[in-house]
């Protein structure tokens, strides 16, 4: 009997996804456990296993929205064919036969394939930095620039032209003025109008370019917009002197590399710091239900993550129990996974306090938005050498 391959239950708050790529298409065999489809959430790409072993029949196509629940493909008893080889990044050994344009172009992403499509591209021409080598909208962007900087004619620099001396001219008495009747000069004809510019690589003559709206960037938009309509939202600021965190980093960076195999960074001093305020000050890591306030005796801190797919918040859950070495080592993990796509929905939710770093983006001052139902966000800036008046009590005075 056949089995049906239905969308598992992708996390609280999401009913539905995008199904983003098979990777096992009509007819193919697959293995029970063997990775079949990966759907795209409002958080994270979540890659789904076959149920059983088989021959792969899809009901929904990629691009296709897909709701929890639903039945996107059968399983059915038999042998399939074999996946064909995936194209190589690099380039093919002599002999070796290429991958048609159409299996390349399937394996794009949907904005990617526009844009390739859009300007008559060979996907396979073109170097692919993503991911397990995928092809990203800035490859494709880059080698647009690349072969537009290539077309472009250069020009010789012109040499001026050499002037010979001039001969001083011997004085000669001018014969007396003869009138001579007036000339109309003639009339310079207008200039030529100027040539239309050609579209950057990319846009269309209007100069515009179009692209889908990913699921993750639809989902922030929505939770800044509901943040602001339904929270009081108050911003302050505060300087600190890091003078004697940067001194003790320095001091301990390469011992403690040597002992836990990690580097030691700021942030695992800002997590700590988050932690004693958060124990201190009860209310900023609670929220409000109904007619209650529910607080927490634990901290899920959520620590934002910028990807090309847009801002994840992976969660350190029970923060309060670590070490500065597992603090580095946890954010390290969870950092590579959300730029690799490869975070589980479980460590994308249930954060209780949020800390973005928007220094590493030079930024001095920002209003970070709340994600409800949280009651706080901490915003870091970048650090800055300056003299500032230090104020020190004197011992006479004392």
């Amino acid at each position: 009997m056949p089995t049906d391959v239905i969308v598992p239950t992708l996390g609280e708050s999401i009913k539905q996804a995008v199904l983003l790529k098979w990777l096992k298409t009509e007819g193919q065999a697959v293995s029970a456990d063997e990775l079949l489809v990966t759907l795209e959430t409002d958080k994270a790409n979540v890659d789904i296993p076959s149920p059983s072993a088989g021959v792969v029949r899809p009901a929904r196509k990629e691009g296709e929205s897909v709701a929890v629940g639903e039945v996107i493909a059968r399983i059915e008893e038999g042998a399939g064919t074999t996946a064909p080889a995936k194209p190589q990044v690099a380039s093919a050994s002599a002999g070796a036969a290429p991958a048609s344009a159409k299996t390349v172009l399937e394996d794009l992403s949907p904005a990617v394939r526009a844009l390739v499509m859009e300007n008559n591209l060979d996907a396979k021409a073109i170097s692919a930095t993503g991911p397990g080598g995928r092809l990203t909208k800035q490859d494709v962007q880059a080698h647009l620039a690349a072969r537009e900087a290539k077309a472009a004619p250069a020009k010789a620099p012109e040499k001026p032209p050499v002037e010979k001396a001039a001969e001083k001219p011997k004085e000669v008495t001018p014969p007396p003025a003869t009138p001579v009747p007036a000339q109309v000069a003639p009339a310079t004809p207008p200039p030529p109008p100027p040539a239309p510019a050609k579209p950057a690589p990319g846009f269309d003559a209007k100069g515009l370019r179009r692209e889908p709206i990913s699921k993750i960037r639809k989902r922030i938009a929505e939770t800044m917009v509901q943040a602001q309509h339904t929270a009081a939202i108050l911003t302050t600021f505060n300087e600190i002197d890091m003078s004697a965190i940067i001194e003790l980093r320095a001091r301990y960076k390469d011992r403690f590399q040597e002992a836990h195999g990690v580097g030691l960074g700021f942030m695992s001093f800002f997590v700590r710091g988050v932690v004693l305020a958060l124990r201190e000050y009860q209310r900023v890591n609670a929220f409000i239900e109904g007619e209650e306030i529910v607080f927490h005796n634990y901290v899920n801190l959520g620590i934002a993550v910028s990807t090309d797919r847009g801002l994840a918040v992976p969660v350190l859950r029970n923060v309060q129990d670590m070490g500065l070495a597992r603090i580095e080592s946890e954010i390290k993990r969870l950092a590579q996974a959300t730029r690799d796509g490869k975070l589980g929905l479980e460590e994308l939710s249930g954060a209780t306090f949020t800390i973005t770093n928007g220094g590493v983006f030079g930024s001095l001052l920002s209003t970070p938005i709340l994600t409800p139902p949280q009651s706080g966000i901490l915003g870091m800036h970048a650090i800055q050498k300056r003299p500032v008046v230090v104020m020190t009590r004197s011992k006479s005075a004392a």
